[in-house]
């Protein structure tokens, strides 16, 4: 299965009246981490996924300034959050048999604000990576689909995550 990941980490984009710091390093994971992490992520969800050569997501990492102004523009809530998820499968998008069968499949674009991140680790008493995994993993089953309109789904959902980020080696446990 081929993954195309387009990360962009706006800390290498922003000045530092922006605010948006990864602490010690310049970058909170590699490039290769995140398309490590994917690419086991959609091999477990492969029954979910319409059948392509290939999949291509893009992960934005950015500040609560520019999560809140596509929170307000595209979800009404003009606050910051901590992931949000552009699901391109949702878009019906004119596509040839040829060009389904030799493109890779355009899964959508996941946004997660690190400053809002980094609260979160600090309450939930883990590292920023764990963080940042768990926003990411949540942000891929939005755009494959799932969501949680009420406890019972959103129990789902987060159980689905929780198997996801045990396959990278990192174990949280859901209340």
């Amino acid at each position: 299965m081929q993954i195309e990941l387009d990360v962009q980490n706006c800390f290498y984009e922003s000045s530092p009246e922006e605010g948006i710091n990864f602490g010690d390093a310049s970058a909170p994971l590699a490039t290769e981490t995140w398309e490590s992490w994917f690419h086991r992520w959609l091999e477990i969800l492969d029954s979910s996924l319409p059948i392509a050569p290939g999949y291509e997501i893009g992960l934005r990492l950015t500040g609560d300034a520019e999560i809140q102004t596509l929170n307000a523009q595209f979800r009404q809530q003009d606050k910051p959050t901590d992931v949000l998820s552009f699901a391109a499968l949702e878009v019906d998008l004119p596509q040839n048999a040829e060009m389904h069968n030799s493109m890779p499949l355009y899964l959508g674009d996941i946004v997660i604000s690190v400053d809002t991140a980094k609260r979160q680790a600090q309450q939930q008493e883990h590292n920023l990576s764990t963080e940042l995994a768990w926003l990411a993993a949540h942000g891929l089953l939005h755009l494959l689909g799932w969501d949680h309109p009420d406890e019972k789904s959103l129990m789902n959902m987060l159980k689905q995550q929780v198997l996801l980020l045990r396959t990278i080696g990192i174990s949280i446990d859901i209340e």
